[in-house]
């Protein structure tokens, strides 16, 4: 799919059709290329940020530094751990490889919150919304392994996301309080020299923050920051708040590393087809076998 008429479906989808004008007709394209131009020139003064990003860590496997371990959901074994019998047939592909984090030490839960956090990950296959495809929230978005976009102009910013469609007005103009909490909440940007600073409330309680159980509540407050490290990399941090699920604010911080491939662009991912079975293949008049 030609990525402006991504854009343009989320946008029409997500926004008023006022914000959608603006967006759609503001925002630099390289002419048969259907991405926004890269180079070192700035626009309006600020950092050009404009092109395709992703995460290159195991995040999303588990956002505290971690050992390998033979699945995402385990079991008691005669040995140890081993793999939940609903995933045991995943074999490694299953599995979770070792990661040095990405938290400066651990996760401040509240105690009763990290009880259900562990209960969450041994209900990982049932639980977790990235199996339902299921918007990803922020910051998971960011450190999915798929790339995302990001489309900026003198007057706008939007992030594109590969992984179910999933998109961001940001703000430049606050419009106050979001008007309903959503998956991927309420963004307001403002520039703090070169860095962008986005400000993020309005969540619902449905998402997740990894494969590992970690998780929030509606009250979740994010504060992101993308920093210029170079042409082709960001530094990206964001802090998170909870009062009803953490003891205090806490940090996540990775590299993002542009897309280099001859017309690197967002592809199709719909993966909402991919799971209809899995949610509504039980209500067929003659289900398939399980």
């Amino acid at each position: 799919m030609d990525t402006r008429n991504l854009v343009r479906g989320a946008l029409i989808a997500g926004t008023s059709a006022a914000v959608t004008a603006v967006l759609v007709t503001a925002l630099p394209v390289v002419a048969g290329q259907g991405q926004p131009s890269r180079g070192a020139a700035r626009i309006a003064g600020k950092p050009n940020l404009n092109g395709i990003w992703q995460a290159l860590n195991e995040a999303n496997y588990d956002l505290e530094q971690h050992m390998a371990r033979p699945a995402l959901q385990l079991r008691a074994g005669p040995y140890g751990p081993v793999p939940a019998k609903e995933v045991i047939a995943l074999g490694a592909v299953g599995s979770v490889p070792p990661g040095i984090g990405v938290v400066d030490g651990s996760i401040p839960y509240q105690p009763a919150a990290l009880a259900k956090k562990r209960e969450n990950q041994q209900n990982w296959l049932t639980r977790d919304p990235e199996v339902k495809c299921y918007q990803p929230g922020v910051p998971r978005a960011t450190y999915m392994p798929q790339p995302f976009q990001i489309f900026q102009s003198e007057k706008a910013l939007f992030f594109a996301y590969q992984y179910a469609g999933a998109a961001r007005n940001i703000y430049l103009n606050d419009p106050g309080p979001a008007a309903v909490d959503s998956w991927m909440g309420h963004s307001i940007g403002k520039w703090e020299g070169d860095t962008l600073v986005i400000d993020v409330t309005g969540f619902n309680d449905l998402s997740w923050f990894d494969r590992a159980g970690n998780f929030h509540s509606e009250e979740l407050h994010v504060v992101e920051r993308y920093t210029p490290q170079g042409s082709d990399v960001l530094l990206y941090e964001a802090t998170l708040e909870d009062k009803k699920v953490f003891t205090r604010p806490w940090k996540i911080s990775m590299p993002l590393y542009r897309r280099l491939e001859k017309n690197a662009r967002l592809m199709d991912f719909r993966c909402v087809e991919f799971v209809e079975e899995l949610l509504y293949g039980a209500y067929r008049k003659k289900p398939l076998s399980q």
